[in-house]
């Protein structure tokens, strides 16, 4: 299984940037969709970006369509997430995902296998 671990979370304020950083084991990763997730305390874990392997067809969730990029650099077996346009309501625990087949056009935590422990991400008013 490929071990994922994200960075780059903190505390920003409203309107404010942060990026966020996946990195992955082993380039057993570049064949895989990748996606970032989020979690709000109280909240089921959410669909935010995904990315096919290939870097092409980027899929966001209407939440975050324009303010959030995802990209990938399959040399460096690492996946990012460029969040512009903080609003409170995106703090959230936010987590990378790898999945195959079943992750093609997904938006289902179910249908990723790998997963990072998460960053935290606080945007406050």
């Amino acid at each position: 299984q490929v071990q994922l671990a994200e960075s780059g979370g903190g505390v920003a304020q409203t309107g404010g940037s942060l990026r966020l950083s996946c990195a992955a084991s082993e380039r057993g990763i570049n064949n895989r969709v990748m996606a970032w997730f989020r979690q709000a305390p109280g909240k089921e874990r959410e669909f935010v970006a995904s990315i096919t392997w290939s870097g092409g067809s980027p899929y966001y969730a209407d939440l975050v369509k324009g303010r959030f990029s995802i990209s990938r650099d399959n040399a460096k077996t690492a996946a990012y997430l460029q969040m512009t346009g903080l609003v409170p309501e995106d703090t959230a625990v936010y987590y990378c995902a790898g999945g195959l087949f079943r992750a093609y056009g997904s938006t289902r935590a179910d249908d990723f296998a790998s997963w990072g422990q998460g960053t935290q991400v606080t945007v406050s008013s």
